[in-house]
């Protein structure tokens, strides 16, 4: 055996063993084990559990996606408003923009307006943790890595907001970010019949 076939062959059992160490039992991002144990991911609002329903027509797409915090995936065909579902990323400029109009809604909506986020495309589940938290979004956030939600919600980039009546129904998409408190509670009061 030559000194350059003996050195490829070394070669080729490194690079194996590399390979072999980096195999699918290494946690993804979209792991549930892994989210919840992002600091400060059991201090968001936990997702809580959705009874079944029927799809319904022009209604939120039959796909589940996994909750940021604590608490199990939702079914979004499930869901019913009147609901607001905020469409986000950390590293999206206008989401942080927006975000405090959302934080003064949740607070004031409480029994009238459900709000859900979704974290949309972000491959930093901490920095996803971090940014709710930060911007005191109280309400559950979803996570959405693989971009399931682009076709349904036509998404072209965060933010969109997705106005949901009693009937399970999409009443109105809103895409980019809200620029003002009283543009997001006017569509509130407009799309889904409820004054705050």
């Amino acid at each position: 055996m030559t000194v350059r076939t003996t050195l490829w062959a070394v070669g080729w059992l490194v690079a194996g063993l590399l390979l072999a160490s980096c195999g699918s039992d290494q946690p993804s991002a979209t792991d549930p084990t892994t989210r919840s144990s992002v600091a400060g991911a059991d201090k968001l609002a936990a997702c809580p559990s959705t009874e079944s329903k029927p799809p319904v027509s022009n209604g939120l797409p039959d796909l589940s996606l996994p909750c940021l915090g604590s608490g199990p995936d939702i079914r979004l065909a499930d869901l019913r408003g009147p609901l607001v579902i905020n469409v986000w990323a950390q590293w999206c400029t206008p989401c942080r923009e927006e975000a405090p109009y959302l934080a003064d809604l949740a607070k004031r909506a409480t029994g009238k307006v459900q709000l859900l986020g979704i974290d949309y495309d972000d491959p930093r589940a901490e920095l996803a943790v971090k940014f709710a938290g930060d911007q005191q979004l109280s309400y559950p956030h979803l996570v959405d890595p693989d971009k399931q939600l682009r076709q349904p919600f036509k998404i072209g980039g965060p933010p969109i907001s997705v106005f949901v009546n009693s009937d399970g129904a999409i009443a109105y998409v809103h895409h980019g970010p809200f620029t003002s408190q009283q543009q997001l509670d006017q569509l509130v009061r407009d799309k889904l019949g409820v004054a705050l």
